[in-house]
């Protein structure tokens, strides 16, 4: 189904723009840690390939795409250099990598739900894999930087509600027997632009209802510029 989406040339090449822009988020996080250029390469390839990784391990699309394509494993190195010599003016320019990353997100969570589904995964499971492709990477990264996953910090903006929308509107149009080129495509802008809103407008997933304890609210912790 995935190739009947996309030609496989195509296919391939937004996989690579998605994840050299993972993989440049990840680099730049390695680079505040004060993590040295090993460390910027390990986060950097995490970040790009972890949620798809844990998507084939799941699916039993064994060995992963990561370890077959030489391309996908190579690209998070190309932006460990480039991150590595100018991160400076790489963090100029971060919100036209937010803006890739949240075209990745989107791209991600579509693929990820139709390639979990080819391999005989129900809508459901399908749609959560889907999930997992587009944000796992960035858990994992945020876990061995020791920081808390931005998934799951109140004062973030969006970032896995666009992605699980783009996955439901996949199985919807998959349950519908709708899914194409054209319905994909809507199921990706749909995820980009809920995401670039979220950015703009600073949405935020809501807190506890009436949330009241005796308890403060735990401080965040200083981290290294």
């Amino acid at each position: 189904m995935l190739h009947d989406l996309f030609s496989p040339s195509v296919q391939h090449a937004l996989d690579l723009v998605g994840i050299f822009v993972f993989a440049i988020s990840g680099a730049l996080l390695a680079v505040r840690k004060n993590f040295d250029v090993f460390g910027i390469a390990v986060l950097a390839e995490v970040t790009a390939l972890g949620g798809g990784l844990f998507r084939d391990l799941i699916i039993g699309a064994v060995p992963p795409a990561a370890f077959t394509d030489l391309g996908y494993f190579l690209m998070p190195l190309v932006a460990t250099v480039l991150v590595f010599f100018l991160h400076p003016e790489v963090e100029r320019t971060q919100n036209a990598v937010n803006v890739f990353d949240a075209a990745g997100l989107g791209l991600f969570c579509v693929t990820g739900t139709t390639k979990a589904y080819d391999y005989g995964l129900g809508l459901t499971s399908s749609a959560v894999l889907g999930l997992a492709t587009a944000v796992g990477g960035g858990v994992l990264r945020d876990v061995l930087a020791n920081e808390v996953p931005s998934l799951l910090r109140w004062d973030r903006d969006l970032y896995a509600v666009p992605a699980i929308v783009g996955a439901t509107m996949v199985v919807l149009c998959i349950r519908f027997d709708i899914l194409n080129a054209y319905t994909s495509g809507v199921a990706v802008a749909t995820a980009f632009v809920l995401r670039l809103l979220a950015m703009r407008y600073h949405w935020r997933a809501p807190r506890a209802w009436n949330r009241r304890s005796s308890a403060r609210e735990e401080p965040e912790k200083a981290t290294a510029q």
